[in-house]
């Protein structure tokens, strides 16, 4: 029988993690802003007042260096929906400022990573204005971990 507990997982930290980067780093520059920006909250909630973005882990496929060095990468999406609003284009550039703002500073996620890097921003507007369906922002992000770290 294991030993081991969720919180040993090192998924579980990269996802507790981010979220933590999202919820206290990024709501403060959202805060610094000239302009009002919905915080972010983690969970069911969204509406006028805060947005609630959607974080996807998987594994990715590693080079032969990650593989030598042991080294295990992971790609992660953070999707961001939005209301169809006047400012909704933005607050997708402005909630991907201040994601890339708060992982320059914290590029290991306070020791759970190696280093995890945006690789990829994509703004996507509604098909067809005024009906109903909102922007979208979706952040690309791999990270890598040393094997060595991976639980405990």
């Amino acid at each position: 029988m294991s030993n081991e507990r969720k919180e040993d997982f090192i998924e579980v930290k990269i996802l507790g993690a981010v979220r933590k980067l999202l919820v206290v780093r990024v709501n403060e520059i959202l805060g610094d802003l000239e302009f009002a920006i919905p915080v972010i909250e983690v969970g069911e909630f969204a509406g006028a007042t805060a947005v609630s973005p959607v974080i996807t882990l998987s594994t990715c496929e590693r080079s032969g260096k990650e593989r030598i060095i042991r080294l295990d990468a992971y790609s992660l999406v953070i999707a961001f929906s939005l209301p169809e609003t006047p400012e909704s284009e933005l607050h997708c550039y402005t909630y991907a400022f201040a994601v890339c703002k708060a992982l320059e500073e914290n590029p290991t996620l306070g020791g759970i990573v190696d280093r995890a890097v945006i690789t990829r921003k994509k703004y996507v507007p509604p098909k067809k204005a005024n009906c109903g369906e909102g922007w979208q922002l979706l952040l690309t992000l791999r990270l890598t971990v040393e094997e060595n770290t991976y639980a405990g």
